[in-house]
């Protein structure tokens, strides 16, 4: 049999056949994340899951992620499809009206998410919790935020700039305050910092304090402790026994996303049980779907016990977001002053 193609129709499917590779090529889901290690993993453990679409990553600190997501508001179409940010900021960007409300439905892993990290607004990716970290070889166990956020320590004390909120509520919890209500830690604070506590600006000067011996104890994630344990710190933890803050990582969707699809592609496979497993060997987080599977050995480094989950808490991401302003004004004038 033959057929008989007319010039039109032979133009047609030519012009077809070019657009097709550039119809691919734009077919890209835009995550916007912070660099370093965790961008790394990112494309490490998740990027080959998303199957048919290229993951592009805008790599800033979160601050500046927000602030553009605010700036491009206006906009019919943003310049990301899913965004990484703390539970704190990923509250404060929907009571901003800034965020999709995920249709869960469109993301089959999710049936096996926790459902204390299923928001209407948002996923949580991965989860730790703050706790003490001493150096053994130069101090005894604290029992918890108030045996460490103490002035007997002196300059052996380190805080980190960039913890401000966290350090806030380990103080309020350590004075008879609470996650909704930091005054009564800000008098300890300030007595730690008179006595010669040193600020660090970042994790990452405070690990190195931690490594030469500078300082012997401070408040940081669990998940970044066992970070440092594998790098061959000198350092351990003690779930604090006035409760121990959680910090969730985790996505969202812009509402003006370029493509809503690709993020829902990106964030099922975000919560894909391979890559949460190897996220807890990468970066020593705990999962947020039931199914991921975390040898033993490597459950109690990064995990609780069951008496320890007890004391987990939740922020009041509520009391944080409307006191920010005011809390990072009185950090900088009259903590670090």
């Amino acid at each position: 049999m033959v057929f008989m193609i007319n010039r039109r129709t032979a133009l047609a499917g030519a012009a077809a056949l070019a657009a097709a590779p550039a119809a691919a090529q734009d077919k890209k889901v835009i995550i916007g994340t912070w660099g370093g290690d965790y961008s790394r993993l990112l494309t490490k453990n998740i990027s080959p899951l998303v199957k048919g679409w290229e993951c592009v990553h805008a790599e800033e600190q979160a601050d500046p992620r927000k602030a553009k997501m605010m700036a491009e508001k206006v906009l019919r179409r943003g310049t990301t499809d899913v965004q990484g940010l703390s539970a704190n900021d990923m509250y404060d960007m929907d009571q901003q009206g800034l965020v999709e409300q995920l249709d869960y439905s469109k993301m089959p892993n999710a049936a096996n998410l926790l459902p204390s990290m299923k928001y209407a607004y948002g996923i949580g990716h991965i989860y730790s919790g703050k706790v003490v970290l001493y150096n053994p070889e130069m101090m005894k166990a604290p029992t918890g935020f108030a045996d460490t956020l103490d002035p007997k320590h002196g300059d052996k004390l380190g805080i980190i700039d960039i913890q401000r909120q966290y350090n806030m509520v380990a103080a309020a919890l350590a004075s008879g305050g609470s996650v909704s209500n930091f005054e009564p830690g800000k008098e300890r604070l300030i007595a730690c910092r008179k006595a010669g506590a040193r600020i660090y600006p970042t994790n990452e000067a405070f690990a190195q304090a931690l490594k030469t011996g500078e300082i012997a104890c401070g408040i940081m994630w669990k998940a970044r402790a066992v970070q440092w344990q594998n790098a061959g710190i000198k350092v351990e933890t003690v779930a604090p026994k006035e409760g121990v803050p959680m910090y969730v990582s985790g996505f969202v969707m812009p509402k003006n996303a370029p493509s809503k699809e690709g993020g829902y592609a990106w964030l099922n496979a975000m919560m894909a049980p391979s890559a949460q497993e190897n996220f807890a060997v990468d970066m020593g987080y705990n999962p947020t779907v039931t199914n991921a599977k975390v040898a033993d050995d490597l459950q109690k480094r990064i995990g609780f016990t069951e008496d320890e989950k007890k004391r987990l808490v939740d922020l009041d991401y509520g009391y944080m977001g409307k006191n920010d302003v005011a809390f990072q004004d009185w950090w900088n004038k009259s903590f670090k002053a």
